[in-house]
Order: C-alpha cells, then structure tokens, then sequence
C-alpha cells in the first residue's frame, strides 16, 4: 500500500462538473441524518487566529458514515485590508473500508455548494407552512447560489427579492438564477430593512464589508433569519423567539460576535442534523421569529466532495502523485 497514488484535483479540474442543486442537497441532508443517528462523526473545528495580524486557520476532521470516507480540511484566510483577502481552503478524502486516499482537493467549489444546500435546509426546517416570499442579502459567493437552492426545497416561494451593491453581483446572481429557472423573476429592493421587514424567509450572505445588520426581532411574526456569513446584528441570536444551528459546537467556535454582553452564547433550541433525523424542531409556534445560525460542518464537505471527487476522476481529471513511494 506504501506505493498507492494520491489524484490531486485543482480548482480548474473541479469547476465545471456537473451536478445539480437537488444533488447537492441530497447529499447533504443524508449526512446530517447518520450524523444525529450517530453513523458520521463532526468534532468541533480547531480554530487558529494569529497574534498581530488579521488571519485565522482552522482544521477539520470527519467521518462520513454513508460513503466510508475520512476527511481532513484546512481553511487558511488573511484579510489584507480594502476587502482584500488570501485564502486557500484543501480537503484530503480516504475510503475508509480500504484504507487508501481518494483524493487531495481544491475545497472552494465545495464549500461554495455544500453552503447553500445547508442554508436552504435550515430554511425549510424552520419556515412558517404559508411562507411565500425570501430575501437575498449579498451577491458574492454565497449569494450567487443561495435562491436556486432555496427553491429546490421550498418552490412554492412566489415572490423572491435581491439587495445587493455590487452592479457585477447583481447580474451574476440574476445570470445564475436564470440558469435555473428561466421562467422566474427576482425583484431587485433598494432597502434591505424595509424588505427583510416583509420577507418571510431572509438569508443573510453579504461578504465582511456589508453595513447591514438585520434584526431578528424586526421581522414580521412567523419569519426566518438565516445567518450565512455577515449581515445581521449581534444581537440576532438573543432577540429571536426560537435559534437553531448546523451545529451549537461549531457556533461556539466561529459565531461568539453573537453572544451577550457577559461573552456568553444564548443555547441553541434545536440542531440541524436532528431536525431532519425527525427528533427536533424547526420552530416552536407559528409566529415565532426564528434565527438560524449556518456554520460549516466538515461531514458536508466530504459528501459534496466525494461526489465531485468521483465525477472528475471518472472524467480523467487531475494528476496521480506517488507521495509515499
């Protein structure tokens, strides 16, 4: 085994294949299930800021227990000032039952997939059954697949909205949509809090820059707030009627902007993975404001990633390197 190959998969062996909203979901929603059965296995990440500068490290270990397949991912960002940024994300995958690697990946696709598909999960776990109308906040990465996800689960939505401030992202958001759904319109708003007001479901996905904070406690009874990465208060977790996370460990970790004035973090009411499994729930009564906290979990990434992984090395791609000849 000392002589077996590692395929090496970049960015550009991974950025066109194939692989539908629905897909992504799927997978993603099965893994979150074994893990709340306890087949998958998601320690908390190990996060790293350093001294005297504007960067953060973290690293991940998981085990898919539906594929057979053990990850390593590390996450490396450094801010640089003026939305500037460095950042290199990596995931290695290994089947388990035979012991040897699958590959060493490029992980923005994936996390730029597995994202949205936990985003629109958290949404459908926890909308009111009348909700009809979302709220994009932000046209980066995110933002760009947020709404295609978010239909898959929810298509009775009928009225979607965009704020953004980016002239380039607006269209991009617009250009994927239409690849989507081409019969389908989105309402670009002027006020993202005059909206959010009105919107059932809100996701939050503006980048670090964004000047919007939306209150959970200013949306209309029965709404959702979702956090995917920056837009809403501080106080968005404490002002809510009802909280759920992807995961209460990994907010500890990655989301303390949202505790009290003490440093402490108001629990969690339900979890993710066991909503779906059927043994929590997404909302408490009919009216309340829900938040919904999206962070990361290294056992999406692997699902996702496997998927790709197998798509692009049964297309030829990426190079075979023998690290341990």
């Amino acid at each position: 085994m000392t002589d077996m190959p590692l395929r090496v998969l970049s960015r550009n062996d991974l950025v066109d294949i194939a692989i539908t909203p629905a897909e992504v979901i799927a997978s993603v929603r099965d893994v979150y299930v074994t893990l709340a059965q306890g087949h998958s296995r998601n320690p908390a990440k190990i996060a790293l800021p350093v001294p005297d500068r504007d960067s953060i490290s973290y690293s991940m270990l998981g085990y898919d227990g539906s594929r057979k397949v053990v990850a390593f991912k590390t996450s490396y960002k450094q801010e640089k000032g003026r939305g500037e940024k460095n950042y290199y994300t990596t995931i290695t995958l290994y089947d388990d039952e035979t012991g040897a690697p699958i590959a060493l990946m490029d992980c923005a696709r994936i996390g730029a997939l597995r994202t949205p598909a936990a985003t629109a999960l958290l949404a459908e776990a926890s909308a009111a059954p009348t909700a009809r109308s979302a709220l994009l906040i932000g046209t980066g990465t995110q933002g760009r697949q947020a709404l295609p996800y978010l239909l898959s689960v929810l298509p009775d939505l009928d009225h979607l909205m965009l704020y953004g401030t980016h002239e380039a992202g607006i269209a991009a958001v617009l250009e994927v949509f239409a690849g989507h759904h081409p019969d389908r319109t989105i309402e670009i708003v002027t006020d993202p809090y005059g909206a959010a007001g009105e919107a059932d479901i809100v996701l939050a996905a503006s980048g670090p820059a964004t000047e919007v904070k939306i209150r959970t406690n200013s949306l209309k009874p029965g709404a959702v707030l979702v956090d995917v990465g920056y837009g809403v208060a501080d106080s968005a977790l404490l002002d809510s009627d009802y909280a759920i996370a992807t995961s209460a460990s990994q907010l500890a970790v990655t989301g303390k902007y949202l505790a009290d004035s003490d440093g402490s973090l108001r629990p969690v009411d339900a979890e993710l993975p066991h909503i779906l499994a059927g043994n929590g729930f997404g909302r408490k009564t009919p009216e309340d404001r829900v938040f919904a906290y999206n962070s990361g979990l290294v056992v999406t990434d692997i699902a996702v990633g496997h998927a790709l992984a197998t798509r692009a090395i049964e297309a030829g791609r990426g190079q075979e390197l023998r690290l341990w000849k």
